[in-house]
């Protein structure tokens, strides 16, 4: 049988699953939110929270696709019964595991015509992946026999030909209403637990693009997506009224992440046309999200004087420096490493300077540059050292995380970094968080 939990959710991760889950993981942290982590992987985390989430914390998180509020669990070896092993007596008893009636009843009755359904599957093992077409369907068809016993006229929203897994896109969860009509169900296969639920919250990539290219001004050259930065930003443990530092802050994008996390924003920038196209982008922002008690400033100065232009009483501070030249071909490791050695001093010096400014227990989120060669590993930065030698300490991000016990086994913990790199660029990043000691 079904077991019906309370205040347990997916969350659907974006394609960088462990930065999403260290995103996440701190979000909640810096809330003091009490949370537990019963499952993870590469599609989905599985998480219990002592109070019911409001969902409007989609709109807050850069690596989360979808939150899906879980029904119930039905162990994972009926799953393997019914769709790996074709066995039809499994199959036929995941109509009582499922409750499927309770899912239906949540869903509204349409004014006239058909509602629109869909049905998503993520899995944590990868054999699984052909039983989750299997499973898709049926739990479309059941679906649809269950809302038609309801009087409920209803199509099962099928997918494009050659769609690689059965899952709903962001994209299309808008455009159909679905999580108006509470019309999308989601199914996560796990190790050992299958979660089956409904998605009550979405990713919307459309306000991430609005930021991303209709802000006044542009600078695609030395861009970070808005999603990376709000990333950022929550692994600094960034709250409202928190003041925020970016002291190499370009055009603004990481500000105007922070400022819409409702933060007291701090730009610097040594290029005086970067300050002025940093100050427009962020009036714009106030604007259009209406943020009327906006609280920012943004000025000229070089990171390596930077003490007496901030003041000091920063609480948290997201970056992207300098990570080098545009590369148009993979650079030999001799190359790449002359590349780190000139970064470096400006690295060092920017360290030193946070290290001052940042109040005791802050934390500081830096990207550094990650550089592919032609032959053998990447070269890196050495940045914990660095950071080390001025007095930080590193942030193991998983350290601290709740994870329930059958969950904790796992090489998490140690990690230090997270590498977040493009096929096609040469050049990616890797980011680490430090700590000033309290």
């Amino acid at each position: 049988m079904s077991t019906s939990p309370e205040n347990v959710y997916c969350f659907i991760s974006g394609k960088n699953w462990k930065l999403s889950l260290s995103e996440l993981t701190s979000y909640f942290d810096a809330r003091s939110c009490s949370f537990e982590v019963s499952e993870f992987s590469r599609s989905f985390f599985t998480i219990k929270t002592q109070t019911p989430l409001d969902w409007s914390i989609i709109d807050e998180l850069g690596g989360t696709l979808k939150i899906v509020e879980v029904a119930a669990f039905v162990p994972t070896e009926h799953i393997a019964a019914a769709f790996i092993k074709e066995d039809k007596a499994a199959k036929r008893q995941l109509k009582f595991d499922f409750p499927l009636d309770v899912v239906a009843d949540g869903m509204p009755r349409a004014d006239s015509g058909k509602s629109v359904f869909g049905v998503s599957v993520y899995w944590a093992d990868p054999d699984f992946r052909h039983a989750a077409r299997l499973a898709q369907r049926y739990v479309g068809s059941a679906m649809k026999d269950e809302l038609k016993e309801q009087d409920k006229k209803a199509r099962f929203m099928g997918f494009p030909q050659g769609r690689d897994n059965p899952q709903l896109t962001a994209v299309e969860v808008i455009k159909q209403n679905l999580i108006e009509n509470r019309a999308e169900v989601v199914v996560c296969f796990g190790k050992t637990q299958t979660a089956l639920g409904v998605t009550a919250a979405v990713h919307n990539p459309f306000e991430f693009q609005k930021r991303d290219v209709e802000k006044p001004v542009q600078r695609k050259m030395f861009a970070i997506p808005p999603r990376l930065s709000k990333i950022l930003i929550n692994l600094t443990h960034c709250t409202p009224g928190r003041t925020f530092l970016d002291p190499f802050c370009g055009v603004g994008t990481i500000l105007q992440e922070a400022l819409l996390s409702r933060a007291k924003v701090v730009g610097l920038d040594i290029n005086r046309w970067c300050v002025d196209a940093a100050k427009r982008n962020l009036d714009w922002i106030a604007r259009e999200y209406e943020i009327p008690d906006a609280a920012f400033t943004v000025v000229q100065g070089d990171v390596r004087e930077m003490v007496p232009k901030i003041h000091g009483g920063i609480d948290c501070i997201a970056t992207e420096p300098d990570l080098g030249p545009a590369l148009r071909e993979l650079p030999t490791a001799e190359y790449a490493q002359e590349i780190i050695s000139h970064l470096n001093p400006l690295f060092e010096d920017f360290l030193s300077e946070a290290h001052q400014v940042l109040r005791e227990g802050g934390r500081l989120a830096v990207v550094t540059p990650y550089i592919k060669v032609r032959v053998g590993k990447p070269v890196r930065m050495e940045i914990q050292r660095m950071a080390e030698n001025v007095g930080f300490t590193t942030v193991k991000p998983f350290s601290a995380t709740a994870f329930v016990e059958s969950a904790a086994d796992f090489p998490l913990r140690d990690m230090m970094a997270f590498i977040e790199v493009d096929e096609r660029h040469m050049v990616g990043r890797e980011i680490t968080v430090f700590q000033k000691p309290a």
